[in-house]
């Protein structure tokens, strides 16, 4: 009976030091991921107070300094944008496409809240995109309000500009914080789209003030000549194919 009493009694010796030393290692390897998820499709009354506040403080007949900037140029795309999720059963190219833009660039005058107003526009040949943000001179809560719209049936860039298409998209950048966001959302292969009639006014706040912005900066004149200097952008003009000779007529 001694050498089983001697082996009961050497197994716990063995393996709880084991056991134990996983336990405590364990937690120490792992490192904490930390996630925020903006609830841009339903946000909270609080975030819609707060998404209004932002846009009513937005100038209407801002007074600009004489500093601008104007620029364009040509980005290569390798990942598809957050925005432009594929839908259900469209397909998406996995070659790298060339996005060309444009962006304008003002800065406010010293007593206003805003620094800066930068607006872009951009083409990669599928759709089209403009965005506006606006930069707060002394950010202590609210850093940066951003607005957006695309669109992908539009013939050209100059019928893009001048047709005002409604935002899509507001965000609200905070100072400690994190963002708040609206959106327009889709329905997806579970269910139909949500209910956003409460948002409408948001929406349409927004889209007044990407309407008024795309005038006090020309972006209806000065988009489509900035992209014309951008080699490439023009699109090729067709060339007609010559005429086969018709063949002589049968004698009879």
């Amino acid at each position: 009976m001694l050498p089983k009493l001697i082996l009961i009694l050497a197994i716990p010796l063995i393996t709880l030091p084991a056991i134990s030393q996983q336990a405590t290692q364990t937690p120490s390897t792992q490192p904490q991921v930390k996630v925020n998820m903006l609830n841009v499709c339903t946000p909270s009354a609080e975030e819609q107070k707060e998404i209004a506040a932002a846009l009513a403080r937005i100038p209407k007949q801002p007074l600009f300094s004489p500093d601008f900037e104007i620029s364009h140029g040509s980005s290569t795309l390798t990942d598809t944008p957050n925005f432009l999720q594929p839908g259900k059963g469209s397909q998406v190219s996995d070659e790298p496409s060339v996005a060309r833009y444009v962006r304008i660039r003002r800065e406010f005058a010293v007593q206003a809240l805003f620094a800066s107003v930068q607006y872009s526009f951009s083409n990669d040949g599928h759709t089209m995109i403009e965005t506006l943000v606006l930069h707060v001179r002394d950010p202590k809560d609210l850093i940066q309000v951003s607005m957006e719209d695309s669109a992908s049936a539009i013939s050209s860039p100059e019928t893009m500009v001048a047709a005002n298409t409604p935002a899509s998209r507001v965000r609200l950048e905070r100072f400690g914080k994190s963002s708040i966001a609206l959106a327009r959302c889709n329905g997806t292969e579970s269910g139909g789209p949500p209910d956003q009639s409460a948002y409408e006014p948001l929406f349409r706040s927004a889209s007044e003030v990407l309407a008024n912005y795309r005038g006090i900066l020309g972006v209806r004149v000065t988009v489509p000549a900035e992209l014309a200097q951008i080699p490439g952008a023009a699109p090729a003009k067709a060339t007609a194919k010559p005429k086969s000779p018709k063949p002589p007529a049968k004698k009879k």
